[in-house]
């Protein structure tokens, strides 16, 4: 059943993490995990401190190129009346600048414990949501 965009804000707001999918400057989509919080009608994510060979994620590069993106969190149990998912459709930048990525990091940190001990080092991403949508099958 179709969510009313309300609780599709709030489902989103609760999840603890979502898949950000963007595509690479062929169209060739990509989609990965992501942890993030919302802010209003806006949704950041950052690049942590998690293992990785560089800051210059594949997600940064596609925004840079296509700033068209879409976030995705859902719930699955195998029990098929509480399945529910919820897609943020919007437009990202990226966000490089150490005293603009101080806000978007304050906010991360105080969702997730993890980066209060070691806050993300960015880039952050920063989606504007233009449209938001769900289903519930309850």
């Amino acid at each position: 059943m179709r969510m009313m965009a309300q609780d599709a804000w709030r489902r989103l707001g609760d999840s603890r993490v979502a898949r950000l999918a963007t595509a690479t400057s062929s169209g060739r989509p990509q989609v990965v995990p992501i942890t993030f919080v919302v802010d209003a009608d806006r949704i950041f994510t950052a690049v942590d401190a998690k293992p990785k060979t560089t800051r210059d994620l594949q997600r940064v590069r596609n925004v840079r190129k296509n700033p068209r993106v879409a976030v995705l969190a859902d719930h699955y149990d195998d029990d098929w009346s509480s399945l529910w998912w919820v897609r943020a459709d919007g437009t990202a930048s990226v966000i490089d600048d150490p005293r603009a990525m101080e806000a978007p990091i304050r906010l991360l940190a105080g969702r997730y414990p993890q980066y209060q001990d070691q806050p993300p080092g960015g880039p952050v991403i920063a989606i504007e949501v233009d449209h938001v949508t769900g289903w519930a099958a309850s």
